[in-house]
């Protein structure tokens, strides 16, 4: 047995109770929680390998990025603000300059990032995901990699729906990994056509993974199935049958009551990705609409080119705003909903709450501490208040996944963060120059 100990914290355990312990401890067994308590009954309970001091900081669970791209990292801050973005520059950028090397040094990228910002579970999906995979274990963060499937050529397959492919293989070699559930995602609604979406929640049911997907997230998506189906994309994919509760599906913008009792029925996951749809100037999603009516929510920051940030902690922030602003009504979304939705509810969201998303007896450890002695987190009255509107990405000091201190006192322990960062620096040239070519031609 390897125990460690967690003490001299205040613990958010996000559990059914939302029970906040003071002067508490955590103590971890191998990759999973053993028992929490005080620091008196704890800290000499048993032989510890590793003895924790959170130094009087809140002890939490790891925050959950639901929706991400993570190896978009390498184009952060190319093509903003122009129109129509995704078709008439990202495609052509991905088409142009994505391969395995890349996805691999931008995954690892993000995911330090991540990891500095407390965030201990990631959702992806894009091309080469096996990479996305790798980069993961290797840095030793939890994540569901979902494999893009799209209608037309990607840069990982010369034919079309040839991600189906490339997944069942990916399914097939990662399934059983500890840290790592492979996924299916079928790009969206309007690059995939219903044989294929069938075949594809088929494989999902066969091998027991999650389907990732954008759903309802663009104005002209919206149009189109209104023209051709007369119905919302939600409506349409419950026609077919493709909903069901191995979807995760992200942005979920456009949908009216109709479409949330739908989403309701059939168990399907919503991940809001708030800052990236505000800075696409989309309308805000309907969340706290969708939580009345008992839909599972988490959040997420999109891809780096999209939400620029891959921390969760701004996000918080984020949420309660725009959605205040949206509804006109500051007495919604309250700090504590936040950070459910940052832990606990985005676990639920993609049915991962059996094991993460709280600081309970039996589930993994995946824990951070965030410390409270520099002046922007100070005073503290409101535990949740402090970590919503308060706390930056820079105060999580460390960050423990699966039992494994992963990050402590700022530094990355499972990679080489300035090898990382040279390795992005080494491609920006080339992406540069395709970059330039295309703003050219989209504006």
């Amino acid at each position: 047995m390897s125990y460690k100990c967690i003490y001299n914290g205040t613990i958010i355990t996000m559990n059914e109770n939302r029970e906040i312990m003071e002067s508490g401890a955590v103590v971890i067994n191998g990759t999973e929680i053993l028992e929490i308590g005080t620091t008196s009954e704890l800290l000499n309970k048993y032989d510890y390998d590793e003895k924790i001091d959170a130094k009087n900081g809140i002890i939490m669970p790891g925050f959950i990025n639901g929706h991400c791209h993570v190896s978009m990292s390498v184009f952060r801050s190319l093509g903003e603000d122009i129109p129509d973005r995704l078709t008439r520059y990202m495609f052509p950028l991905e088409d142009m300059l994505v391969d395995e090397i890349l996805v691999n040094i931008g995954a690892k990228l993000s995911i330090a990032e991540m990891l500095l910002g407390g965030v201990t579970t990631f959702v992806d999906m894009y091309y080469f995901e096996a990479e996305v995979a790798r980069a993961a274990k290797e840095l030793g963060m939890r994540a569901i990699a979902g494999e893009t499937i799209l209608e037309k050529i990607a840069p990982d397959t010369n034919v079309p729906y040839g991600g189906i492919e490339y997944a069942t293989k990916f399914i097939e070699k990662w399934k059983d990994d500890e840290l790592i559930i492979p996924a299916f995602a079928p790009h969206a609604t309007y690059t995939n056509d219903e044989e294929h979406l069938i075949e594809i929640k088929e494989l999902s049911q066969k091998y027991n993974v999650p389907i990732l997907m954008h759903i309802s997230e663009m104005t002209f998506e919206m149009e189109g199935f209104k023209e051709k189906y007369d119905m919302t994309p939600v409506q349409y994919l419950d026609k077919i049958g493709f909903l069901c509760d191995k979807v995760i599906g992200a942005h979920l913008v456009y949908t009216n009551e109709e479409d949330m009792d739908i989403l309701h029925k059939n168990d399907v996951g919503v991940i809001h990705n708030v800052a990236a749809n505000a800075k696409s100037g989309r309308k805000v999603a309907p969340v706290p609409k969708m939580l009345e009516k008992k839909v599972k929510v988490g959040l997420g920051t999109d891809g780096p080119m999209s939400g620029n940030h891959q921390d969760i902690i701004n996000v918080l922030d984020q949420y309660t705003k725009i959605q205040k602003v949206a509804a006109n009504n500051n007495k919604i979304c309250p700090a504590i909903e936040a950070v459910e939705l940052g832990t606990i509810g985005g676990a639920r969201a993609i049915k991962l709450d059996n094991i993460i998303g709280s600081i309970e007896a039996g589930k993994k450890a995946d824990i951070i501490i965030i410390e409270t002695n520099t002046p922007n987190i100070q005073p503290i009255y409101d535990y949740y208040s402090a970590i919503t509107y308060a706390a930056y990405p820079h105060n999580v000091v460390m960050t423990m996944v699966n039992g494994k201190v992963v990050m402590k006192d700022r530094k990355l322990l499972t990679g080489d963060l300035d090898k990382i960062i040279a390795d992005v620096k080494g491609m920006q040239k080339k992406i540069k120059e395709v970059a330039l070519e295309l703003e050219r031609k989209a504006k």
